[in-house]
């Protein structure tokens, strides 16, 4: 008669652990140690499911205007010149960017899936940063692309190459897996508090950062100069190939010629705008403003994340006038 109550008592045990693992199907803001949590926009959560709706279109029409992009080059033989093997290159990462953010993002305002592994929150951390670097070293490419073929029009196909263009691509895939490297190896060292909820639709570095206990002086110095020296050297060398091409412009004394080399560098200009500005008001909001709103940064870094790879494509396809006719060509067949 003894072992009766234990026995009940046992039952009872397993059908309350039972329950538990069933609630927690539902309950996707789990506290497993080994998760972090994903708020989305804190502050909007009643309006996630109206915030997902420019998530999914703009990623719809990121993934439309790339994988055309991508097609029509690949198709036309006219089109595999060094030119247009960059923006192919862009495509691809605009590709990356915008599938590494918006699926999980999307999770999170349907679904309430917020969880996410530390080993996949870095592994996203890493895979994010890593090909904003690409992007950045795939805009210095085209900058001196647009530098030869202005100002050095006569040797253009000599020094740029596709294999050349191949080889500089891979370079800069390179620069980017070794500075970023260390952020992810870093950042597993560190304690993380009892609440691991990252105010962020997706695991930037700086966000993952702020829910450590630990000392992130390091984690905050290693990025802040990684940036301002990748980023700092990408710009000047920018600048200082658009200083010669406004130099040779200058020079020009045909109105038309004129006209058709600026042409040549207003898709490549309004591209760089719009990466470079919302990057650097996103880096400026982490670090000093902490008066702004939560939901400010949020919104400032998903823009600078999904603006570019939707519209890059566009301004590419309307003005670079051979890619504009050919891909044309196919919808109108189509």
């Amino acid at each position: 008669m003894e072992k009766k109550p234990q026995e009940s008592t046992l039952s009872i045990s397993e059908v309350d652990r039972h329950i538990d693992d069933f609630m927690a199907i539902f309950n996707f803001t789990t506290s497993d140690p080994s998760t972090f949590i994903l708020m989305g926009i804190p502050g909007l959560e009643a309006r996630h499911i109206w915030i997902s709706i420019p998530f999914s279109t703009s990623y719809l029409i990121s993934l439309f205007g790339n994988i055309m992009l991508l097609f029509v080059v690949s198709k036309e033989q006219t089109l595999h010149k060094p030119m247009y093997l960059l923006i192919c290159l862009l495509a691809l990462t605009d590709i990356a960017t915008s599938t590494f953010v918006v699926p999980k993002a999307l999770c999170i305002f349907w679904f309430n899936l917020k969880g996410i592994t530390v080993r996949g929150c870095l592994t996203q951390m890493f895979l994010l940063h890593t090909v904003s670097f690409m992007q950045s070293a795939i805009l210095v490419t085209m900058a001196f692309d647009r530098y030869v073929a202005i100002c050095n029009p006569l040797r253009y196909a000599t020094i740029l190459t596709n294999a050349r263009i191949a080889k500089l691509g891979l370079v800069g895939l390179i620069r980017s897996v070794i500075c970023m490297l260390p952020l992810p190896m870093l950042l597993s060292r560190l304690p993380f508090c009892a609440d691991r909820s990252i105010l962020q639709t997706h695991c930037e570095h700086m966000a993952v950062v702020k829910i450590s206990c630990g000392d992130i002086t390091v984690n905050k110095m290693y990025s802040f100069v990684i940036v301002f020296v990748v980023i700092g050297i990408d710009l000047t060398l920018i600048a200082l190939s658009y200083s010669l091409i406004i130099r040779a412009i200058l020079r020009i004394s045909s109105k038309r010629a004129h006209q058709k080399a600026l042409n040549t560098c207003t898709a490549h200009i309004c591209v760089m705008l719009m990466m470079y500005t919302p990057g650097f008001l996103t880096s400026v909001t982490h670090r000093f403003g902490q008066g702004i709103a939560p939901h400010v940064h949020i919104i400032l870094a998903n823009l600078y994340l999904l603006l570019p790879p939707m519209l890059n494509p566009i301004i590419y396809g309307i003005k670079t006038k051979e890619l504009h006719d050919k891909v044309g060509k196919y919808t109108c067949r189509r």
